[in-house]
Order: C-alpha cells, then structure tokens, then sequence
C-alpha cells in the first residue's frame, strides 16, 4: 500500500485552470467517520476543518485537487443519517446532493467500528443514485486493522480500500483507484478567458449569509439554520446572476479575533480569512433591524485591510419600519464614517427584496477596484489641487508635492514624490479630493509619501522609490 504525505499534491495555479468542468468526486459517511481528513488528505493542504467530533461540515465544500497531473474537484459533506430532523436532515441533504451531481462517490467507514445500520442505510441511497462507487476503510492505522476491512464486503460495494486519512496509508492507491474512475477530464485551454469573478460572504454570524446564497443560486446550497454559526468551512458556489456566472464563497460568521478563538472557530476563522483574500470583492452583510455592533467594525476592517473591493449589504430590510431606518441613517453616518466609499445596497435575502441590485453594485465596486489613472491626468489635477490649497506651514517651511504615480490597481495604490514629510491630515486630504475627482466608489485605495532623500546638509537630492 503507498502512501501519499500531505503536502506532495499540488495546488492549482489559477491561470492553469481549464476553462471547462473537471470531474467531481463526493466524500459521503455517516458522521465523524473522517471524511474530511481523507478531503485534506486528498488535496494536500489542511484547508477542511476537522475536529473530533461529529458534525463539524455542515455543507457540501468543494476544493480543487489534483493527482498524477489529473485535475479534479474533492467535495467534502457533512455526516449522511437516515431519517435526520431539523439541521441534521438539511446537512444530509447536501450530502445527498453532493452524490447527484458527482461522477465518483467516495464512501468512508470507519474500520475500527464495521458497517452499521447507519452504513447500510447509506448503500440504499447510494444504488438509487447509480453512480460509481468506492468503498473506503478508513482508520486502519496498522495492519491488523486493515484485516477488519474484509468484513466490509458484506456492505454489496465491492473491494475496500483500507486507509489511513489520517496517517496516509493506502491514500496514493486510493487516488490511483479514483481517477480510474473518473471521466477523462477537458484539456486545458490555453489563454481562455478569465473566470468568475471571485465573491465573498462575509458578517457575523446569522445575518443571513447562506440565505443569500441560496437565494442567488435559486437553489439550496448551503445549510440555513436560525441558530447562529451553522456555517463552518467555506463554501464555493458558482452562481448565475443578472446574466454573469459568478463564484460566490459562503464564510462562517466571525465572532472573535481569530487569536481569541479556539477549536473548530478558531479555523473557521481562518478559512474566512483566506476567503477574503482569495477573493476579489467582499459582500459584508449586515443585520439592518439591529445595531452596527463590534463584530460588523471588525468584518469591515478585515476587509478593508485585505484590500478587497467592499459592498455592504443591510439584509433582513423586510423588518426595518420607519423609526429603525431613521436610527439606522445616524449609526451609518456615525460608525461607518471612515468607509464613506463602501457601496451599500438594503437587501432582504428572505423575500428577495432589492437581490437583483446586489449584481451592478458588485460590478461598480470591482470597476473602481482596477481602475487606473492616467500618469498626466493624475499630476494636471494635484497640481492644480496643490496651488488651490496648499500644504499647511511648519516651522517655517512647507513640503511640496513634485510628483505623483499610481503604482498599482487592485486596490489601487498611489504614490506621492514630495520634498518632505506630509501631515497626516493632509495626506488624508489628498485621499479625499482623489475620490472626489475621480471616484474608486466601492474600493479602498492606498496613497503613501515618498519624501526626497538628501544627499547631503541642505542638498538637493531626488526622491527615492
């Protein structure tokens, strides 16, 4: 049996992609039979998050992965139990789905407990869904164990594959055996068009973030549950919306610093984290029938500070009267006053109130994101905004504005060569004008100061870069 170490499967670079769907495998079990050890396993990189208790994924999360130079999409499942009720019967139904729409179901059981009622019950759905099949021994840590894995032919699925997710064992004949299985993929097109646009959903927990998912992809593609925190991994999601083919990834909600959490919260963290920064533009959702509280500052800021393009979403807009909207226009003007920028849309993922806005704004926000300013635009206006209003006197003397460059978009970045330092405020007031005379509405951008270095007591030199 090889054995495959965590790290040899390589990632996939984004301009490598193939331009058409590569085959999906599903990995289906009841719960906390490790699952998504065997998903970490198979793409080479802890990303699912695993802890040892049942009932950690919730949704049905694809990762792409790649083995032998074939390419393919892993999707990870919650725990699969007949006759499941309340938020155990929408996760079996994502995992339910998850086998509709593979082209190889990877079925894991624990060795170390055998095939249980729950494991059969499996099998009858899995016959009613007449896709291919492989039967995963999981947890055979040792050789002896891998002898408990005979007993599972009795389950009507053919060989098991005794493994070890955790450890590694039998993974590298397990993926041999997968893409044995697998349709052959699309070859890859050089120099095709860009994908989706990269989307993140982001806000305290339950303000409606897998509601909104559902609602834009008019299907159920994420578990909704009135307790908050029912989202834990990422959930990608190509979405059609107002025309456009969009990947949306549905976040947990981020209750805490990700230093102040722990546990399966400390990770979802994370992996809200790497969502926003793999992402394009950020979606913050926020609750508009409460108050703008810690928790939203602090999904803003995370935001802001990755860079992202930034659209604010007010939800639940279907339970706002009148007297909450009059608060709500002075707790904006008071806690968002620093992302006056942020373009912001009143939605209600419930009834669908204003979701078809939610689009163009997205549009405009990543427009302003990658918009560059042309070098003799950019310095006609500075210095026509510099003789208007000139940098304040200090000690005598006041530092110049020479010249000024956008070194960069997404976010936009501009440089500013003076003679010295400038104020704060000043900067700050630079900053303000730039977005008056030329917008980057939904997009934070960055301006830094490059004084002129001195070559010497009171020399002239040039400004350094």
């Amino acid at each position: 049996m090889s054995e495959a170490p965590l790290y040899e499967v390589d990632s996939i670079p984004d301009d490598e992609e193939p331009t058409g769907p590569v085959p999906v495998v599903a990995v289906v079990g009841r719960p906390n039979v490790g699952k998504s050890t065997l998903v970490n396993r198979i793409i080479g990189r802890r990303q699912a998050v695993v802890e040892d208790v049942p009932g950690v994924t919730r949704d049905r999360v694809p990762y792409d992965a790649q083995w032998n130079g074939r390419r393919f999409t892993v999707v990870d499942t919650g725990g699969w139990e007949p006759d499941a009720r309340d938020r155990a019967a929408a996760i079996a139904n994502q995992a339910e789905i998850a086998v509709q729409t593979a082209d190889v179901v990877v079925f894991v059981v624990d060795v170390t407990v055998g095939a249980t009622d729950v494991d059969e019950a499996a099998v009858k759905m899995l016959r009613r869904s007449h896709k291919p099949v492989i039967l995963v021994a999981n947890k055979a840590d040792n050789q002896s164990l891998e002898m408990e894995a005979v007993s599972l032919w009795s389950l009507g699925l053919g060989e098991p594959h005794p493994i070890s997710a955790l450890h590694g064992r039998g993974s590298g004949d397990l993926l041999d055996d997968i893409l044995n299985a697998l349709p052959e993929p699309p070859p890859i097109v050089e120099g095709g068009p860009r994908g989706p646009r990269r989307v993140a959903l982001v806000g305290r927990p339950n303000v409606g973030k897998s509601s909104l998912l559902n609602r834009v992809s008019k299907e159920e593609r994420a578990v909704v549950d009135s307790v908050a925190g029912t989202t834990v991994d990422p959930v990608d999601s190509l979405v059609e919306m107002d025309g456009e083919l969009w990947q949306f990834v549905d976040t947990a909600g981020l209750r805490k610093r990700v230093n102040q959490a722990s546990g399966t919260e400390y990770y979802a963290s994370l992996r809200t984290a790497g969502a926003v920064e793999a992402a394009e533009v950020a979606v913050v959702l926020l609750d508009s029938s409460e108050v703008i509280s810690e928790q939203d500052q602090r999904v803003l800021s995370q935001v802001v500070e990755a860079g992202r393009a930034l659209v604010i979403a007010f939800n639940k807009w279907d339970l706002v009267d009148d007297d909450r909207r009059n608060f709500l226009e002075k707790e904006i003007e008071r806690e968002l006053k620093r992302i006056p920028w942020a373009i912001r849309v009143n939605i209600s993922a419930k009834t669908g109130r204003a979701v078809d806005k939610l689009a163009p704004a997205i549009r405009r926000a990543l427009a302003s994101w990658e918009q560059r300013v042309p070098t003799g635009a950019l310095n006609q206006w500075l210095t026509a905004l510099t003789q208007a209003t000139p940098h304040p006197v200090r000690g005598g003397r006041a530092p110049r504005i020479l010249f000024a460059t956008q070194a960069g978009v997404a976010p936009p970045r501009f440089v500013l060569f003076t003679t010295g330092p400038l104020d704060a405020g000043y900067q700050r007031f630079v900053e303000r004008k730039l977005r008056e005379e030329f917008g980057f509405e939904g997009s934070p951008i960055e301006v830094s100061v490059k004084p002129r270095k001195k070559t010497g007591p009171g020399g002239r030199g040039k400004a350094h870069g």
